[in-house]
């Protein structure tokens, strides 16, 4: 087995989104190798990631389209992190449902790790539905809003 040359920079960042999140554990997998940070305590443990275990095919919905779909038209998070709907507390939300939205016009925030990212308009439409709440916690790749 391959001596682990331990990524210090990459320990103390998970170690402050431990801080930031009010999270006890975090964990990250990458390049072959798991790391788990665990605040409160002396462990810290590094080891070769295991196998990835057999996928099994999740049934799809009655309809016939994936049951992790990604709704057509939509914008996804490009991070992992807080959406935020306005520039700031009491502040009108930067776009609302019925909204005409030009290319590149900012519709949310994303806060991740304490950097506020604009997330811009992909293309000029009309914002149809928004998926997440102001404050909500969002995956990469999740759904935010739908422009048709």
């Amino acid at each position: 087995m391959p001596k682990l040359e331990l990524d210090e920079e990459l320990v103390r960042k998970l170690s402050g989104l431990l801080d930031e999140t009010g999270l006890t554990e975090i964990e990250y997998e990458g390049g072959g190798h798991r790391i788990r940070v665990v605040r409160g305590g002396t462990v810290l443990a590094a080891a070769p990631a295991p196998a990835a275990p057999p996928q099994v095919a999740a049934p799809a919905p009655a309809d016939g389209a994936p049951a992790d779909a990604v709704p057509a038209n939509a914008v996804t998070s490009p991070m992992v992190g807080t959406a935020y709907c306005a520039p700031e507390p009491g502040a009108p939300a930067f776009v609302s449902v019925g909204d005409t939205v030009k290319e590149g016009q900012t519709l949310l925030i994303i806060e991740a790790m304490k950097v506020m990212n604009q997330i811009p308009s992909p293309k000029a439409g009309k914002v149809s539905q928004i998926l997440v709440q102001d404050g909500q916690p969002v995956e990469y790749g999740e759904p935010l809003l739908i422009i048709e």
